[in-house]
């Protein structure tokens, strides 16, 4: 598969973002119901209210599919959070999550943040490995119940 590109995320992008979300964190990890609209939430706030200049979202694009997507969110003056990072399985191994990873990085060093935050799961083990590849710090980690399943919580900070 040739390199796939990136382009910013649009309106309706959102229906794709939000039904890969809820369908793939089902199938993996059991998520219940409730994760689609946490994930709705999080996509009708950005755009309804984000500043380009300082967020910014990315889906990477396969033959005219969306095939991934990332998301650089104003925390405040000095931090983003990267949210709703998602590779599709037969797209993973590929390189193309580390390429929406240091989008999001480069993104967020040019907007003048100074750290990126993210929150995950510990099932989520090739991400971790990626965080942790890039750069990033486990700084928290303890166990949840969330979307209908028991979970270990964890977050990742990375000094730009």
């Amino acid at each position: 598969m040739s390199e796939i590109p990136l382009r910013p995320v649009r309106p309706d992008d959102a229906p794709w973002i939000v039904a890969q979300h809820q369908a793939l964190y089902a199938a993996n990890d059991g998520f219940d119901d409730s994760f689609g609209p946490l994930v709705a939430g999080i996509v009708e706030d950005f755009f309804a209210s984000h500043t380009p200049d300082c967020e910014q979202g990315w889906i990477a694009e396969h033959r005219g599919r969306s095939v991934g997507c990332i998301f650089c969110v104003r925390l405040d003056g000095d931090t983003a959070r990267l949210r709703l990072f998602l590779v599709l399985p037969d797209c993973r191994g590929q390189g193309l999550g580390r390429r929406l990873l240091d989008t999001c990085l480069d993104f967020a060093r040019s907007a003048g943040y100074r750290r990126l935050q993210l929150w995950t799961h510990e099932s989520h083990r090739a991400a971790c490995a990626l965080y942790r590849a890039a750069g990033f710090t486990l700084v928290s980690s303890r166990p949840v119940h969330s979307f209908g399943c028991d979970l270990v919580e964890q977050s990742w900070e990375i000094a730009l």
